[in-house]
């Protein structure tokens, strides 16, 4: 057993419990009730900590130092490896076949058995200079400047046809353009002669006279690049960040065709294909044209990367290719890509820790998913599992439910033991076990349509399909089947759409749901209007900040041999602010106070106003356990959608794309988010759901489902109608499931 004895991180309240090694454990409860904390916070924190102190402290002091979990004891604790939904932190070098090392295996395939021969296996790799392709350096692209974007050819140079940040008429680079002679000022961009539109865009540095002085002349494009895309784009103002990536085009390298590699490395190949063409299939494909591979030279490697080709299509990725970016993966992806890795591994005995690895997972891939955990479990390993679905608590040798509530309500062990114990168990999650959501008995009327035509990004078909409005609509399908370039690709960006998603929020240690959400802006004035005082004294970024944090409330020491360490600061005790400002109180409590409080226990003490409003929307979205001063950097990705759609729902009506809103929510809270997206279509708007939850499905007034596989095999539209009619009479793979679900 790993015994952990009065854990107190977070909202942990002094918990004690008993966890079998060599099992699988799944964890749940409502979102906030401390499942984390335990998991990740305690038991995987410390496991790590304790690894990181065998090292030297030379070395400790280039990793991340995790302080001490708030525990009493915990013991017998392995190794643990923490399997999260971190995107992959990859530059644009990363891809599939290198993160897995599916691509070095092949590389060393086609260096033994290619024709013509042409080298070591660093002669294929294009992060090697001998393979690169010496034109894009082995990124297989080239960057060019969209002209449309930053000229407009109706107008002249005069009537200010240069739309770019930074040439505005008059300005000054703009009075050495006009007045360089090259052209006239006067003249429609349009009416150029070529010489003349060569040296408006491309021209290299040259002097000319401008009145009595010599000043530098670059063409409008030559200087752009020089000023703009030189930088690096996280350093960029926003208006030129954005500018940047709407005339910045990527294109394929003319060189190698967007292979990255050298000639020599493409013209080696085996049975007719070179080593681009495969890293271009899809994985399934691939794993069939190695297996029509036999060479008793590479016989071992073979066998490795047939089962490591076998294992990705097993997991459901079989749709990806190994010259897929990592960096475009999704959170799900990245995350089966480092269980794959982990499957291979010839360590036993460890712990892995998974949160919520069926996210992005249709039911029909739940099952592999499901096999996965099993077969990690039984090479003798612990596997914890943070789940809210059903169908992974159905695996479970032990199962340990958090709550009963969320946050301060939440932090105690409510169950421990079998799943039929939790069944019979009474608890929250127990009673939701068996709960099934029912199909409507009427479906709401659309109000209008929103035409997809001949949609082709990615794996898409040519799909032409109409988004019905003022419904709730949900567009499903199998992981890769083609929903995410359909809804994010061909809707998301026109107008009056607005996307709330899981990807990080722009955002620092300092902000919180307060500062992001606009809410401080009322509280600050609310304690300025009671205690007769400017209001900027409330803000822990303003005046009104502990001088010795900042108003950070930890202190980041450098400790220059060893890692930096975070501490609590001394002065203010990590409540921010000054002991001046905390002296003001607002019906008795003070600013700390208040940004301690839960949401739900602010909507009460703010009972009227702007402040009410918008902590009525937070707790609309579920997040009435969140601390209103809680930093953004400590949310998951479903915290953060559900906190920019409380931002959203202030604005006038519009058409909602969620992607995957029921991530992190305990079948309890799918209820309440139906609820609140029932409200949102009654109020005039319209919501389109990318999900796989059954229970959303089922809600749904029109189903979109796309497939009938993932990658080459989806990319259609194999269902369009109500949910009863796909349960009625369709036969894809979501209507099997759905079936099933309705039925039970």
């Amino acid at each position: 057993m790993i015994q952990v004895r009065g854990a107190r991180e977070n909202n942990l309240a002094n918990v004690s419990l008993d966890i079998p090694k060599r099992r699988l454990t799944v964890f749940t409860g409502v979102s906030g009730s401390g499942k984390s904390s335990l998991v990740f916070g305690t038991i995987a924190a410390e496991s790590q900590r304790l690894i990181n102190e065998t090292y030297t402290a030379f070395v400790q002091s280039f990793m991340p130092s995790p302080g001490r979990p708030d525990v009493d004891a915990l013991h017998n604790l392995s190794a643990a490896i923490v399997v999260d939904q971190e995107r992959m932190g990859a530059g644009s070098r990363s891809t599939v076949g290198t993160a897995t090392d599916a691509y070095t295996m092949l590389r060393i395939l086609f260096s033994r058995l290619g024709t013509p021969y042409v080298g070591t296996s660093g002669a294929f790799s294009f992060n090697l200079p001998e393979g690169m392709c010496p034109h894009c350096e082995g990124l297989g692209q080239v960057s060019d400047i969209d002209v449309d974007q930053v000229v407009d050819r109706e107008l002249s140079l005069n009537e200010g046809a240069i739309t770019a940040p930074g040439f505005g008429v008059d300005t000054w680079y703009w009075q050495v353009m006009a007045n360089s002679g090259f052209y006239d000022p006067g003249k429609r961009l349009k009416d150029f002669t070529e010489q003349e539109w060569d040296d408006f865009l491309h021209k290299p540095a040259v002097k000319v006279k401008a009145g009595t002085s010599n000043v530098t002349y670059e063409g409008l494009i030559t200087r752009i690049r020089r000023t703009y895309l030189a930088k690096d784009r996280e350093s960029m103002q926003s208006h030129i960040r954005a500018f940047v990536d709407r005339a910045v085009v990527f294109a394929s390298c003319p060189e190698c065709g967007g292979s990255r590699l050298t000639r020599a490395a493409l013209s080696c190949r085996i049975d007719g294909r070179n080593i681009a063409e495969c890293a271009a299939m899809q994985i399934s494909d691939l794993a069939a044209f190695i297996g029509g591979i036999d060479d008793p030279s590479v016989a071992p490697m073979l066998a490795g990367l047939r089962d490591l080709l076998h294992s990705l299509s097993e997991i459901g990725l079989g749709y990806l290719s190994l010259d897929r970016p990592s960096a475009t993966l999704s959170g799900g992806e990245a995350q089966r890509v480092k269980m794959v890795r982990h499957l291979g591994s010839s360590l036993t005995d460890v712990t892995y820790v998974f949160d919520e690895p069926t996210t992005g997972l249709h039911p029909h891939d739940i099952q592999r998913m499901n096999d996965l955990l099993l077969r990690l479990r039984d090479k003798g390993n612990t596997v914890l599992v943070v789940e809210h679905k059903p169908e992974v608590i159905a695996i479970a040798d032990h199962v340990v439910d958090l709550g009963p509530g969320a946050g301060t309500a939440g932090g105690e062990i409510c169950f421990s033991g079998s799943v039929e114990g939790l069944r019979a168990s009474g608890t929250l999650t127990g009673r939701h076990l068996g709960h099934r959501a029912e199909l409507r008995e009427s479906v709401r009327m659309p109000r209008g349509h929103l035409s997809i035509k001949d949609a082709d990004l990615h794996n898409l078909r040519n799909v032409s399909v109409e988004v019905p409005l003022g419904v709730l609509a949900v567009v499903t399908g199998v992981a890769g089947s083609g929903k995410s370039s359909l809804i994010h690709g061909h809707l998301a960006g026109r107008e009056g759409v607005v996307v709330a998603d899981q990807s990080p929020i722009r955002g620092s240690r300092r902000s919180n749901p307060a500062t992001y959400t606009g809410l401080l802006n009322p509280i600050r004035t609310a304690f300025a209007k009671a205690n007769g005082v400017k209001a900027a004294l409330f803000s822990a970024n303003s005046e009104g900040a502990c001088a010795r944090c900042n108003g950070l409330g930890l202190v980041y020491t450098d400790l220059a041999m060893m890692a930096g360490v975070a501490s609590v600061c001394e002065e203010c005790e990590g409540r921010r602010f000054t002991p001046e400002v905390l002296t003001y109180r607002l019906n008795g409590k003070n600013i700390s106070e208040v940004l301690d409080m839960p949401v739900a226990e602010a909507h009460a003490f703010f009972p009227t106003g702007q402040a009410h409003r918008i902590l009525g929307r937070l707790a609309d979205v579920g997040l009435g356990y969140l601390r209103l001063g809680q930093p953004l950097n400590t949310l998951s990705g479903g915290e953060r959608q559900r906190l920019k759609l409380a931002i959203h729902m202030a604005e006038a009506s519009s058409t909602y794309i969620l992607d995957e809103p029921t991530t992190g929510l305990h079948m309890a809270d799918v209820d309440k988010l139906l609820a609140l997206l029932d409200r949102l279509v009654d109020q005039g708007n319209s919501v389109i759901v990318i999900e796989h939850h059954q229970a959303v499905m089922a809600h749904a007034d029109w189903l979109i489902d796309i497939g009938p596989g993932g990658g080459h095999d989806g990319g259609r539209v194999v269902f369009e109608g109500t949910p009863a009619a796909l349960v009625a009479q369709a036969d894809t793979l979501t209507a099997r499931h759905l079936r099933q679900y309705v039925a039970s």
